[in-house]
């Protein structure tokens, strides 16, 4: 059902149990702090299964990246639309090991084009927190612009660090338009 992409350097493949303990791992670290982390290993095992989810009931969902030479875990991306968003969201996070190789502009520009040949949808938004400077260049580089008249989420996910939460009225929406080939 979750369909296999591959990039020069990567897979992007479904979620497997094995998969779990570095993605826990990664949302515990202050890598996710830009999620409304550090999560403990519920939190991490309920957006892990979150993640499986959309598939199902969406058609579209968030891949784990591993790297293709060697199968290590790298993080995840995908569009994904909980419930409480009004529309899909492109989002990645990756280990510190894959940090500044370029592999998130591989892996979410490979989700995108996958999401714009799979659906009729003509955009998707990525909510960023303030202060997270590399994803915002991220997804500038993939061709999104920032989007103030983008609808919030309509409830803050539960956390206890941080004031401001993926998806809160204080991110930065960044709308990624379909292109017109």
């Amino acid at each position: 059902m979750i369909p296999t992409v591959t990039t020069d350097r990567l897979i992007l493949r479904g979620a497997r149990r094995d998969d779990f303990g570095a993605f826990a791992d990664m949302l515990a670290s202050d890598r996710a702090v830009f999620m409304g982390g550090p999560f403990d290993r519920a939190a991490a095992w309920r957006l892990f299964a979150m993640n499986l989810a959309g598939w199902p009931l969406d058609g579209f969902g968030v891949w784990m990246i591993t790297d293709r030479t060697t199968g290590a875990f790298m993080g995840d991306v995908g569009i994904s639309h909980p419930d409480r968003f009004p529309e899909p969201e492109l989002g990645w996070t990756l280990t510190a090991a894959a940090e500044g190789k370029g592999f998130a502009t591989e892996a979410a520009r490979a989700a995108l084009n996958w999401y714009w040949a799979n659906t009729d949808a003509q955009s998707v938004v990525s909510y960023i927190t303030p202060g997270n400077t590399r994803s915002e260049a991220l997804a500038t580089k993939l061709g999104a612009t920032y989007d103030p008249d983008a609808p919030y989420p309509t409830a803050k996910r539960p956390q206890k660090r941080r004031s401001s939460v993926t998806g809160g009225p204080h991110d930065h929406p960044h709308r990624h338009p379909r292109p017109h080939n």
